[in-house]
């Protein structure tokens, strides 16, 4: 599919929305930001997905990361949708803004089309896309989605601790990773300098090869 993706930067956009027009730039400015993209308002997935990205705002706060929705519809039909998605998630108030995209020209640069979905007009639909990106505005993880599967906020907030770790430290984190858990240092980092950097101590694990690749620490 065209479009952006992991390492490109998101394009300067100028864009209306709930909170009136941005540019992208602007709003990402020195923060790590999530924006997401969800078919339609008035829908059942997405009215649960953006009452849970709500609820989920104190989290995304301790960690400086801002929320920016995206969807086809405009911008009236977003703020008459927000009171459903209020009162669906009791206690959630939806303070960050979504972007109207009814020409469908946003969606297209953002790589959040789906393919297969459309309209009752034949007119596509934004997939379920979330982006990570950091404060360069670069991209650093896509999920892609289908509109018949909503997105796990709990797998969001675990990739974008993840995401945030390897920023700050040269580890990246194995399988099943969740925060607390042991990371692996970065293949790049030498033994020695592994020493310097994690004096908190290093688990190398012994493997047939004899290869001293797969070690350990606490960050």
């Amino acid at each position: 599919m065209p479009g952006i993706t992991i390492g490109d930067i998101v394009p300067n956009l100028e864009v209306e929305t709930t909170h009136g027009k941005i540019k992208l730039h602007d709003y990402f400015k020195n923060s790590w930001t999530i924006i997401f993209s969800h078919p339609a308002d008035f829908t059942p997935v997405c009215t649960t997905e953006l009452g849970k990205m709500a609820a989920y705002l104190p989290e995304f706060d301790k960690r400086g990361v801002k929320l920016l929705g995206f969807s086809c519809d405009d911008v009236q039909s977003h703020k008459e949708w927000i009171k459903d998605v209020e009162a669906y998630t009791p206690g959630c108030k939806v303070t960050y803004p979504i972007v109207a995209d009814p020409n469908r020209e946003i969606i297209k640069q953002l790589n959040m089309v789906d393919p297969d979905a459309k309209d009752s007009s034949g007119n596509q639909l934004p997939s379920r896309a979330l982006h990570i990106v950091d404060s360069d505005n670069k991209i650093k993880l896509s999920f892609l989605y289908p509109s018949t599967t909503g997105r796990n906020m709990d797998e969001v907030l675990r990739a974008l601790d993840s995401l945030q770790k390897a920023s700050k430290y040269k580890v990246a984190t194995p399988a099943n990773w969740n925060p607390g858990d042991p990371v692996v240092i970065s293949h790049s980092v030498t033994n020695e300098e592994a020493k310097d950097m994690f004096p908190q101590g290093i688990e190398t694990k012994k493997l047939p090869s004899g290869m001293e690749y797969l070690r350990f620490t606490r960050v």
